[in-house]
């Protein structure tokens, strides 16, 4: 439809000057209806300045925190966490719809903890279901190193399940899958991807905890890797979860509300969705890639032959 095109009965209106933004406005010859031509609505109707939301965005996706954000943009909280719900709904939405029909050889699962509201030791039974401990469920393309699928939500059985399909409707070949010892996997593979995968555990045992009174900061020492085929048949030697590991730092040093010892945390789990939403989208189709030569994920993939800006991103959604 024509910008000029009366929106009551479908005749081409004449111009009738312009509002105090300086956009055209018509007047319909039949019905004598006035409208302003439409214009990119990009933040969905959200009153702010486009300029100082775009600031605000890059500094959410670069690791700062809601207060920091409202202080340097000066913009309050609450209107950040609502810009922050509407650009992650958008990035889900263009990721649904770009990722799709993915050759992926070589794809990694793992999961990252979180948590909102309060940590598990901390729940009570006043607190909503949502509270506690949350993971963010992650596939990797180690050869692109794309992140075609996510998933948040309890570590158990369901989720996995939700996660798997997820990444099976999105790939279109016969990958290597590796994952954690996680057992919920293997039945949530065997139910999406059947027997197009080759599909395989790294399952690591870790030691005593080290020297009494730091098990809160020290990790356990490493004693031992197991690599399991479960089915398929997986090159043993590309067994790994090295490159989706390695994404874990990306997300907690790229999203305030994973950085530990903090009160930077998730009060919603609406928002640590948005969040971790955008960053995805951020990272797939905006990011250069430090190995990728400055090509962003989306682009070594073949999705895309430029590298996307966060106006972009919110605009084509």
């Amino acid at each position: 439809m024509a910008a000029n095109t009366c929106p009551e009965c479908g005749l081409m209106a004449h111009r009738h000057g312009t509002d105090r933004k300086g956009r055209q406005r018509f007047k319909c010859p039949r019905c004598n209806r006035r409208f302003t031509e439409p214009t990119p609505d990009p933040l969905d109707g959200m009153r702010i300045d486009l300029a100082k939301a775009k600031i605000a965005l890059h500094m959410l996706v670069e690791g700062n925190s809601i207060r920091s954000t409202e202080r340097v943009c000066g913009i309050h909280r609450d209107t950040i966490l609502r810009l922050l719900k509407v650009a992650g709904s958008k990035a889900r939405a263009v990721c649904d719809r770009l990722l799709r029909n993915l050759h992926c050889n070589l794809l990694q699962a793992d999961e990252i903890w979180c948590f909102v509201g309060a940590k598990d030791k901390k729940l009570r039974p006043r607190h909503p279901k949502e509270f506690g401990s949350q993971f963010v469920f992650v596939a990797l393309d180690s050869e692109t190193k794309l992140v075609p699928s996510w998933t948040v939500g309890k570590r158990d059985g369901a989720t996995a399940f939700e996660f798997m399909s997820d990444l099976a409707d999105r790939v279109d070949n016969v990958p290597q899958l590796s994952t954690d010892g996680f057992q919920a996997y293997i039945s949530a593979v065997e139910d999406t991807f059947g027997s197009d995968v080759n599909f395989a555990q790294l399952v690591k045992l870790f030691s005593k905890a080290a020297e009494e009174g730091r098990e809160r900061y020290t990790p356990s020492g490493l004693a031992a890797i197991i690599k399991e085929r479960i089915c398929g048949d997986p090159d043993e030697d590309l067994i790994s979860t090295s490159h989706v590991e390695r994404q874990n730092l990306t997300m907690r040093m790229g999203m305030r509300r994973f950085t530990r010892l903090t009160n930077a945390f998730s009060k919603k789990l609406e928002f640590l969705v948005a969040a971790v939403n955008l960053h995805f989208g951020w990272y797939n189709l905006c990011r250069p890639h430090i190995t990728l030569k400055g090509c962003t994920p989306a682009m070594e993939a073949g999705i895309t032959d430029h590298i996307w800006t966060i106006e972009q991103l919110m605009e084509a959604a």
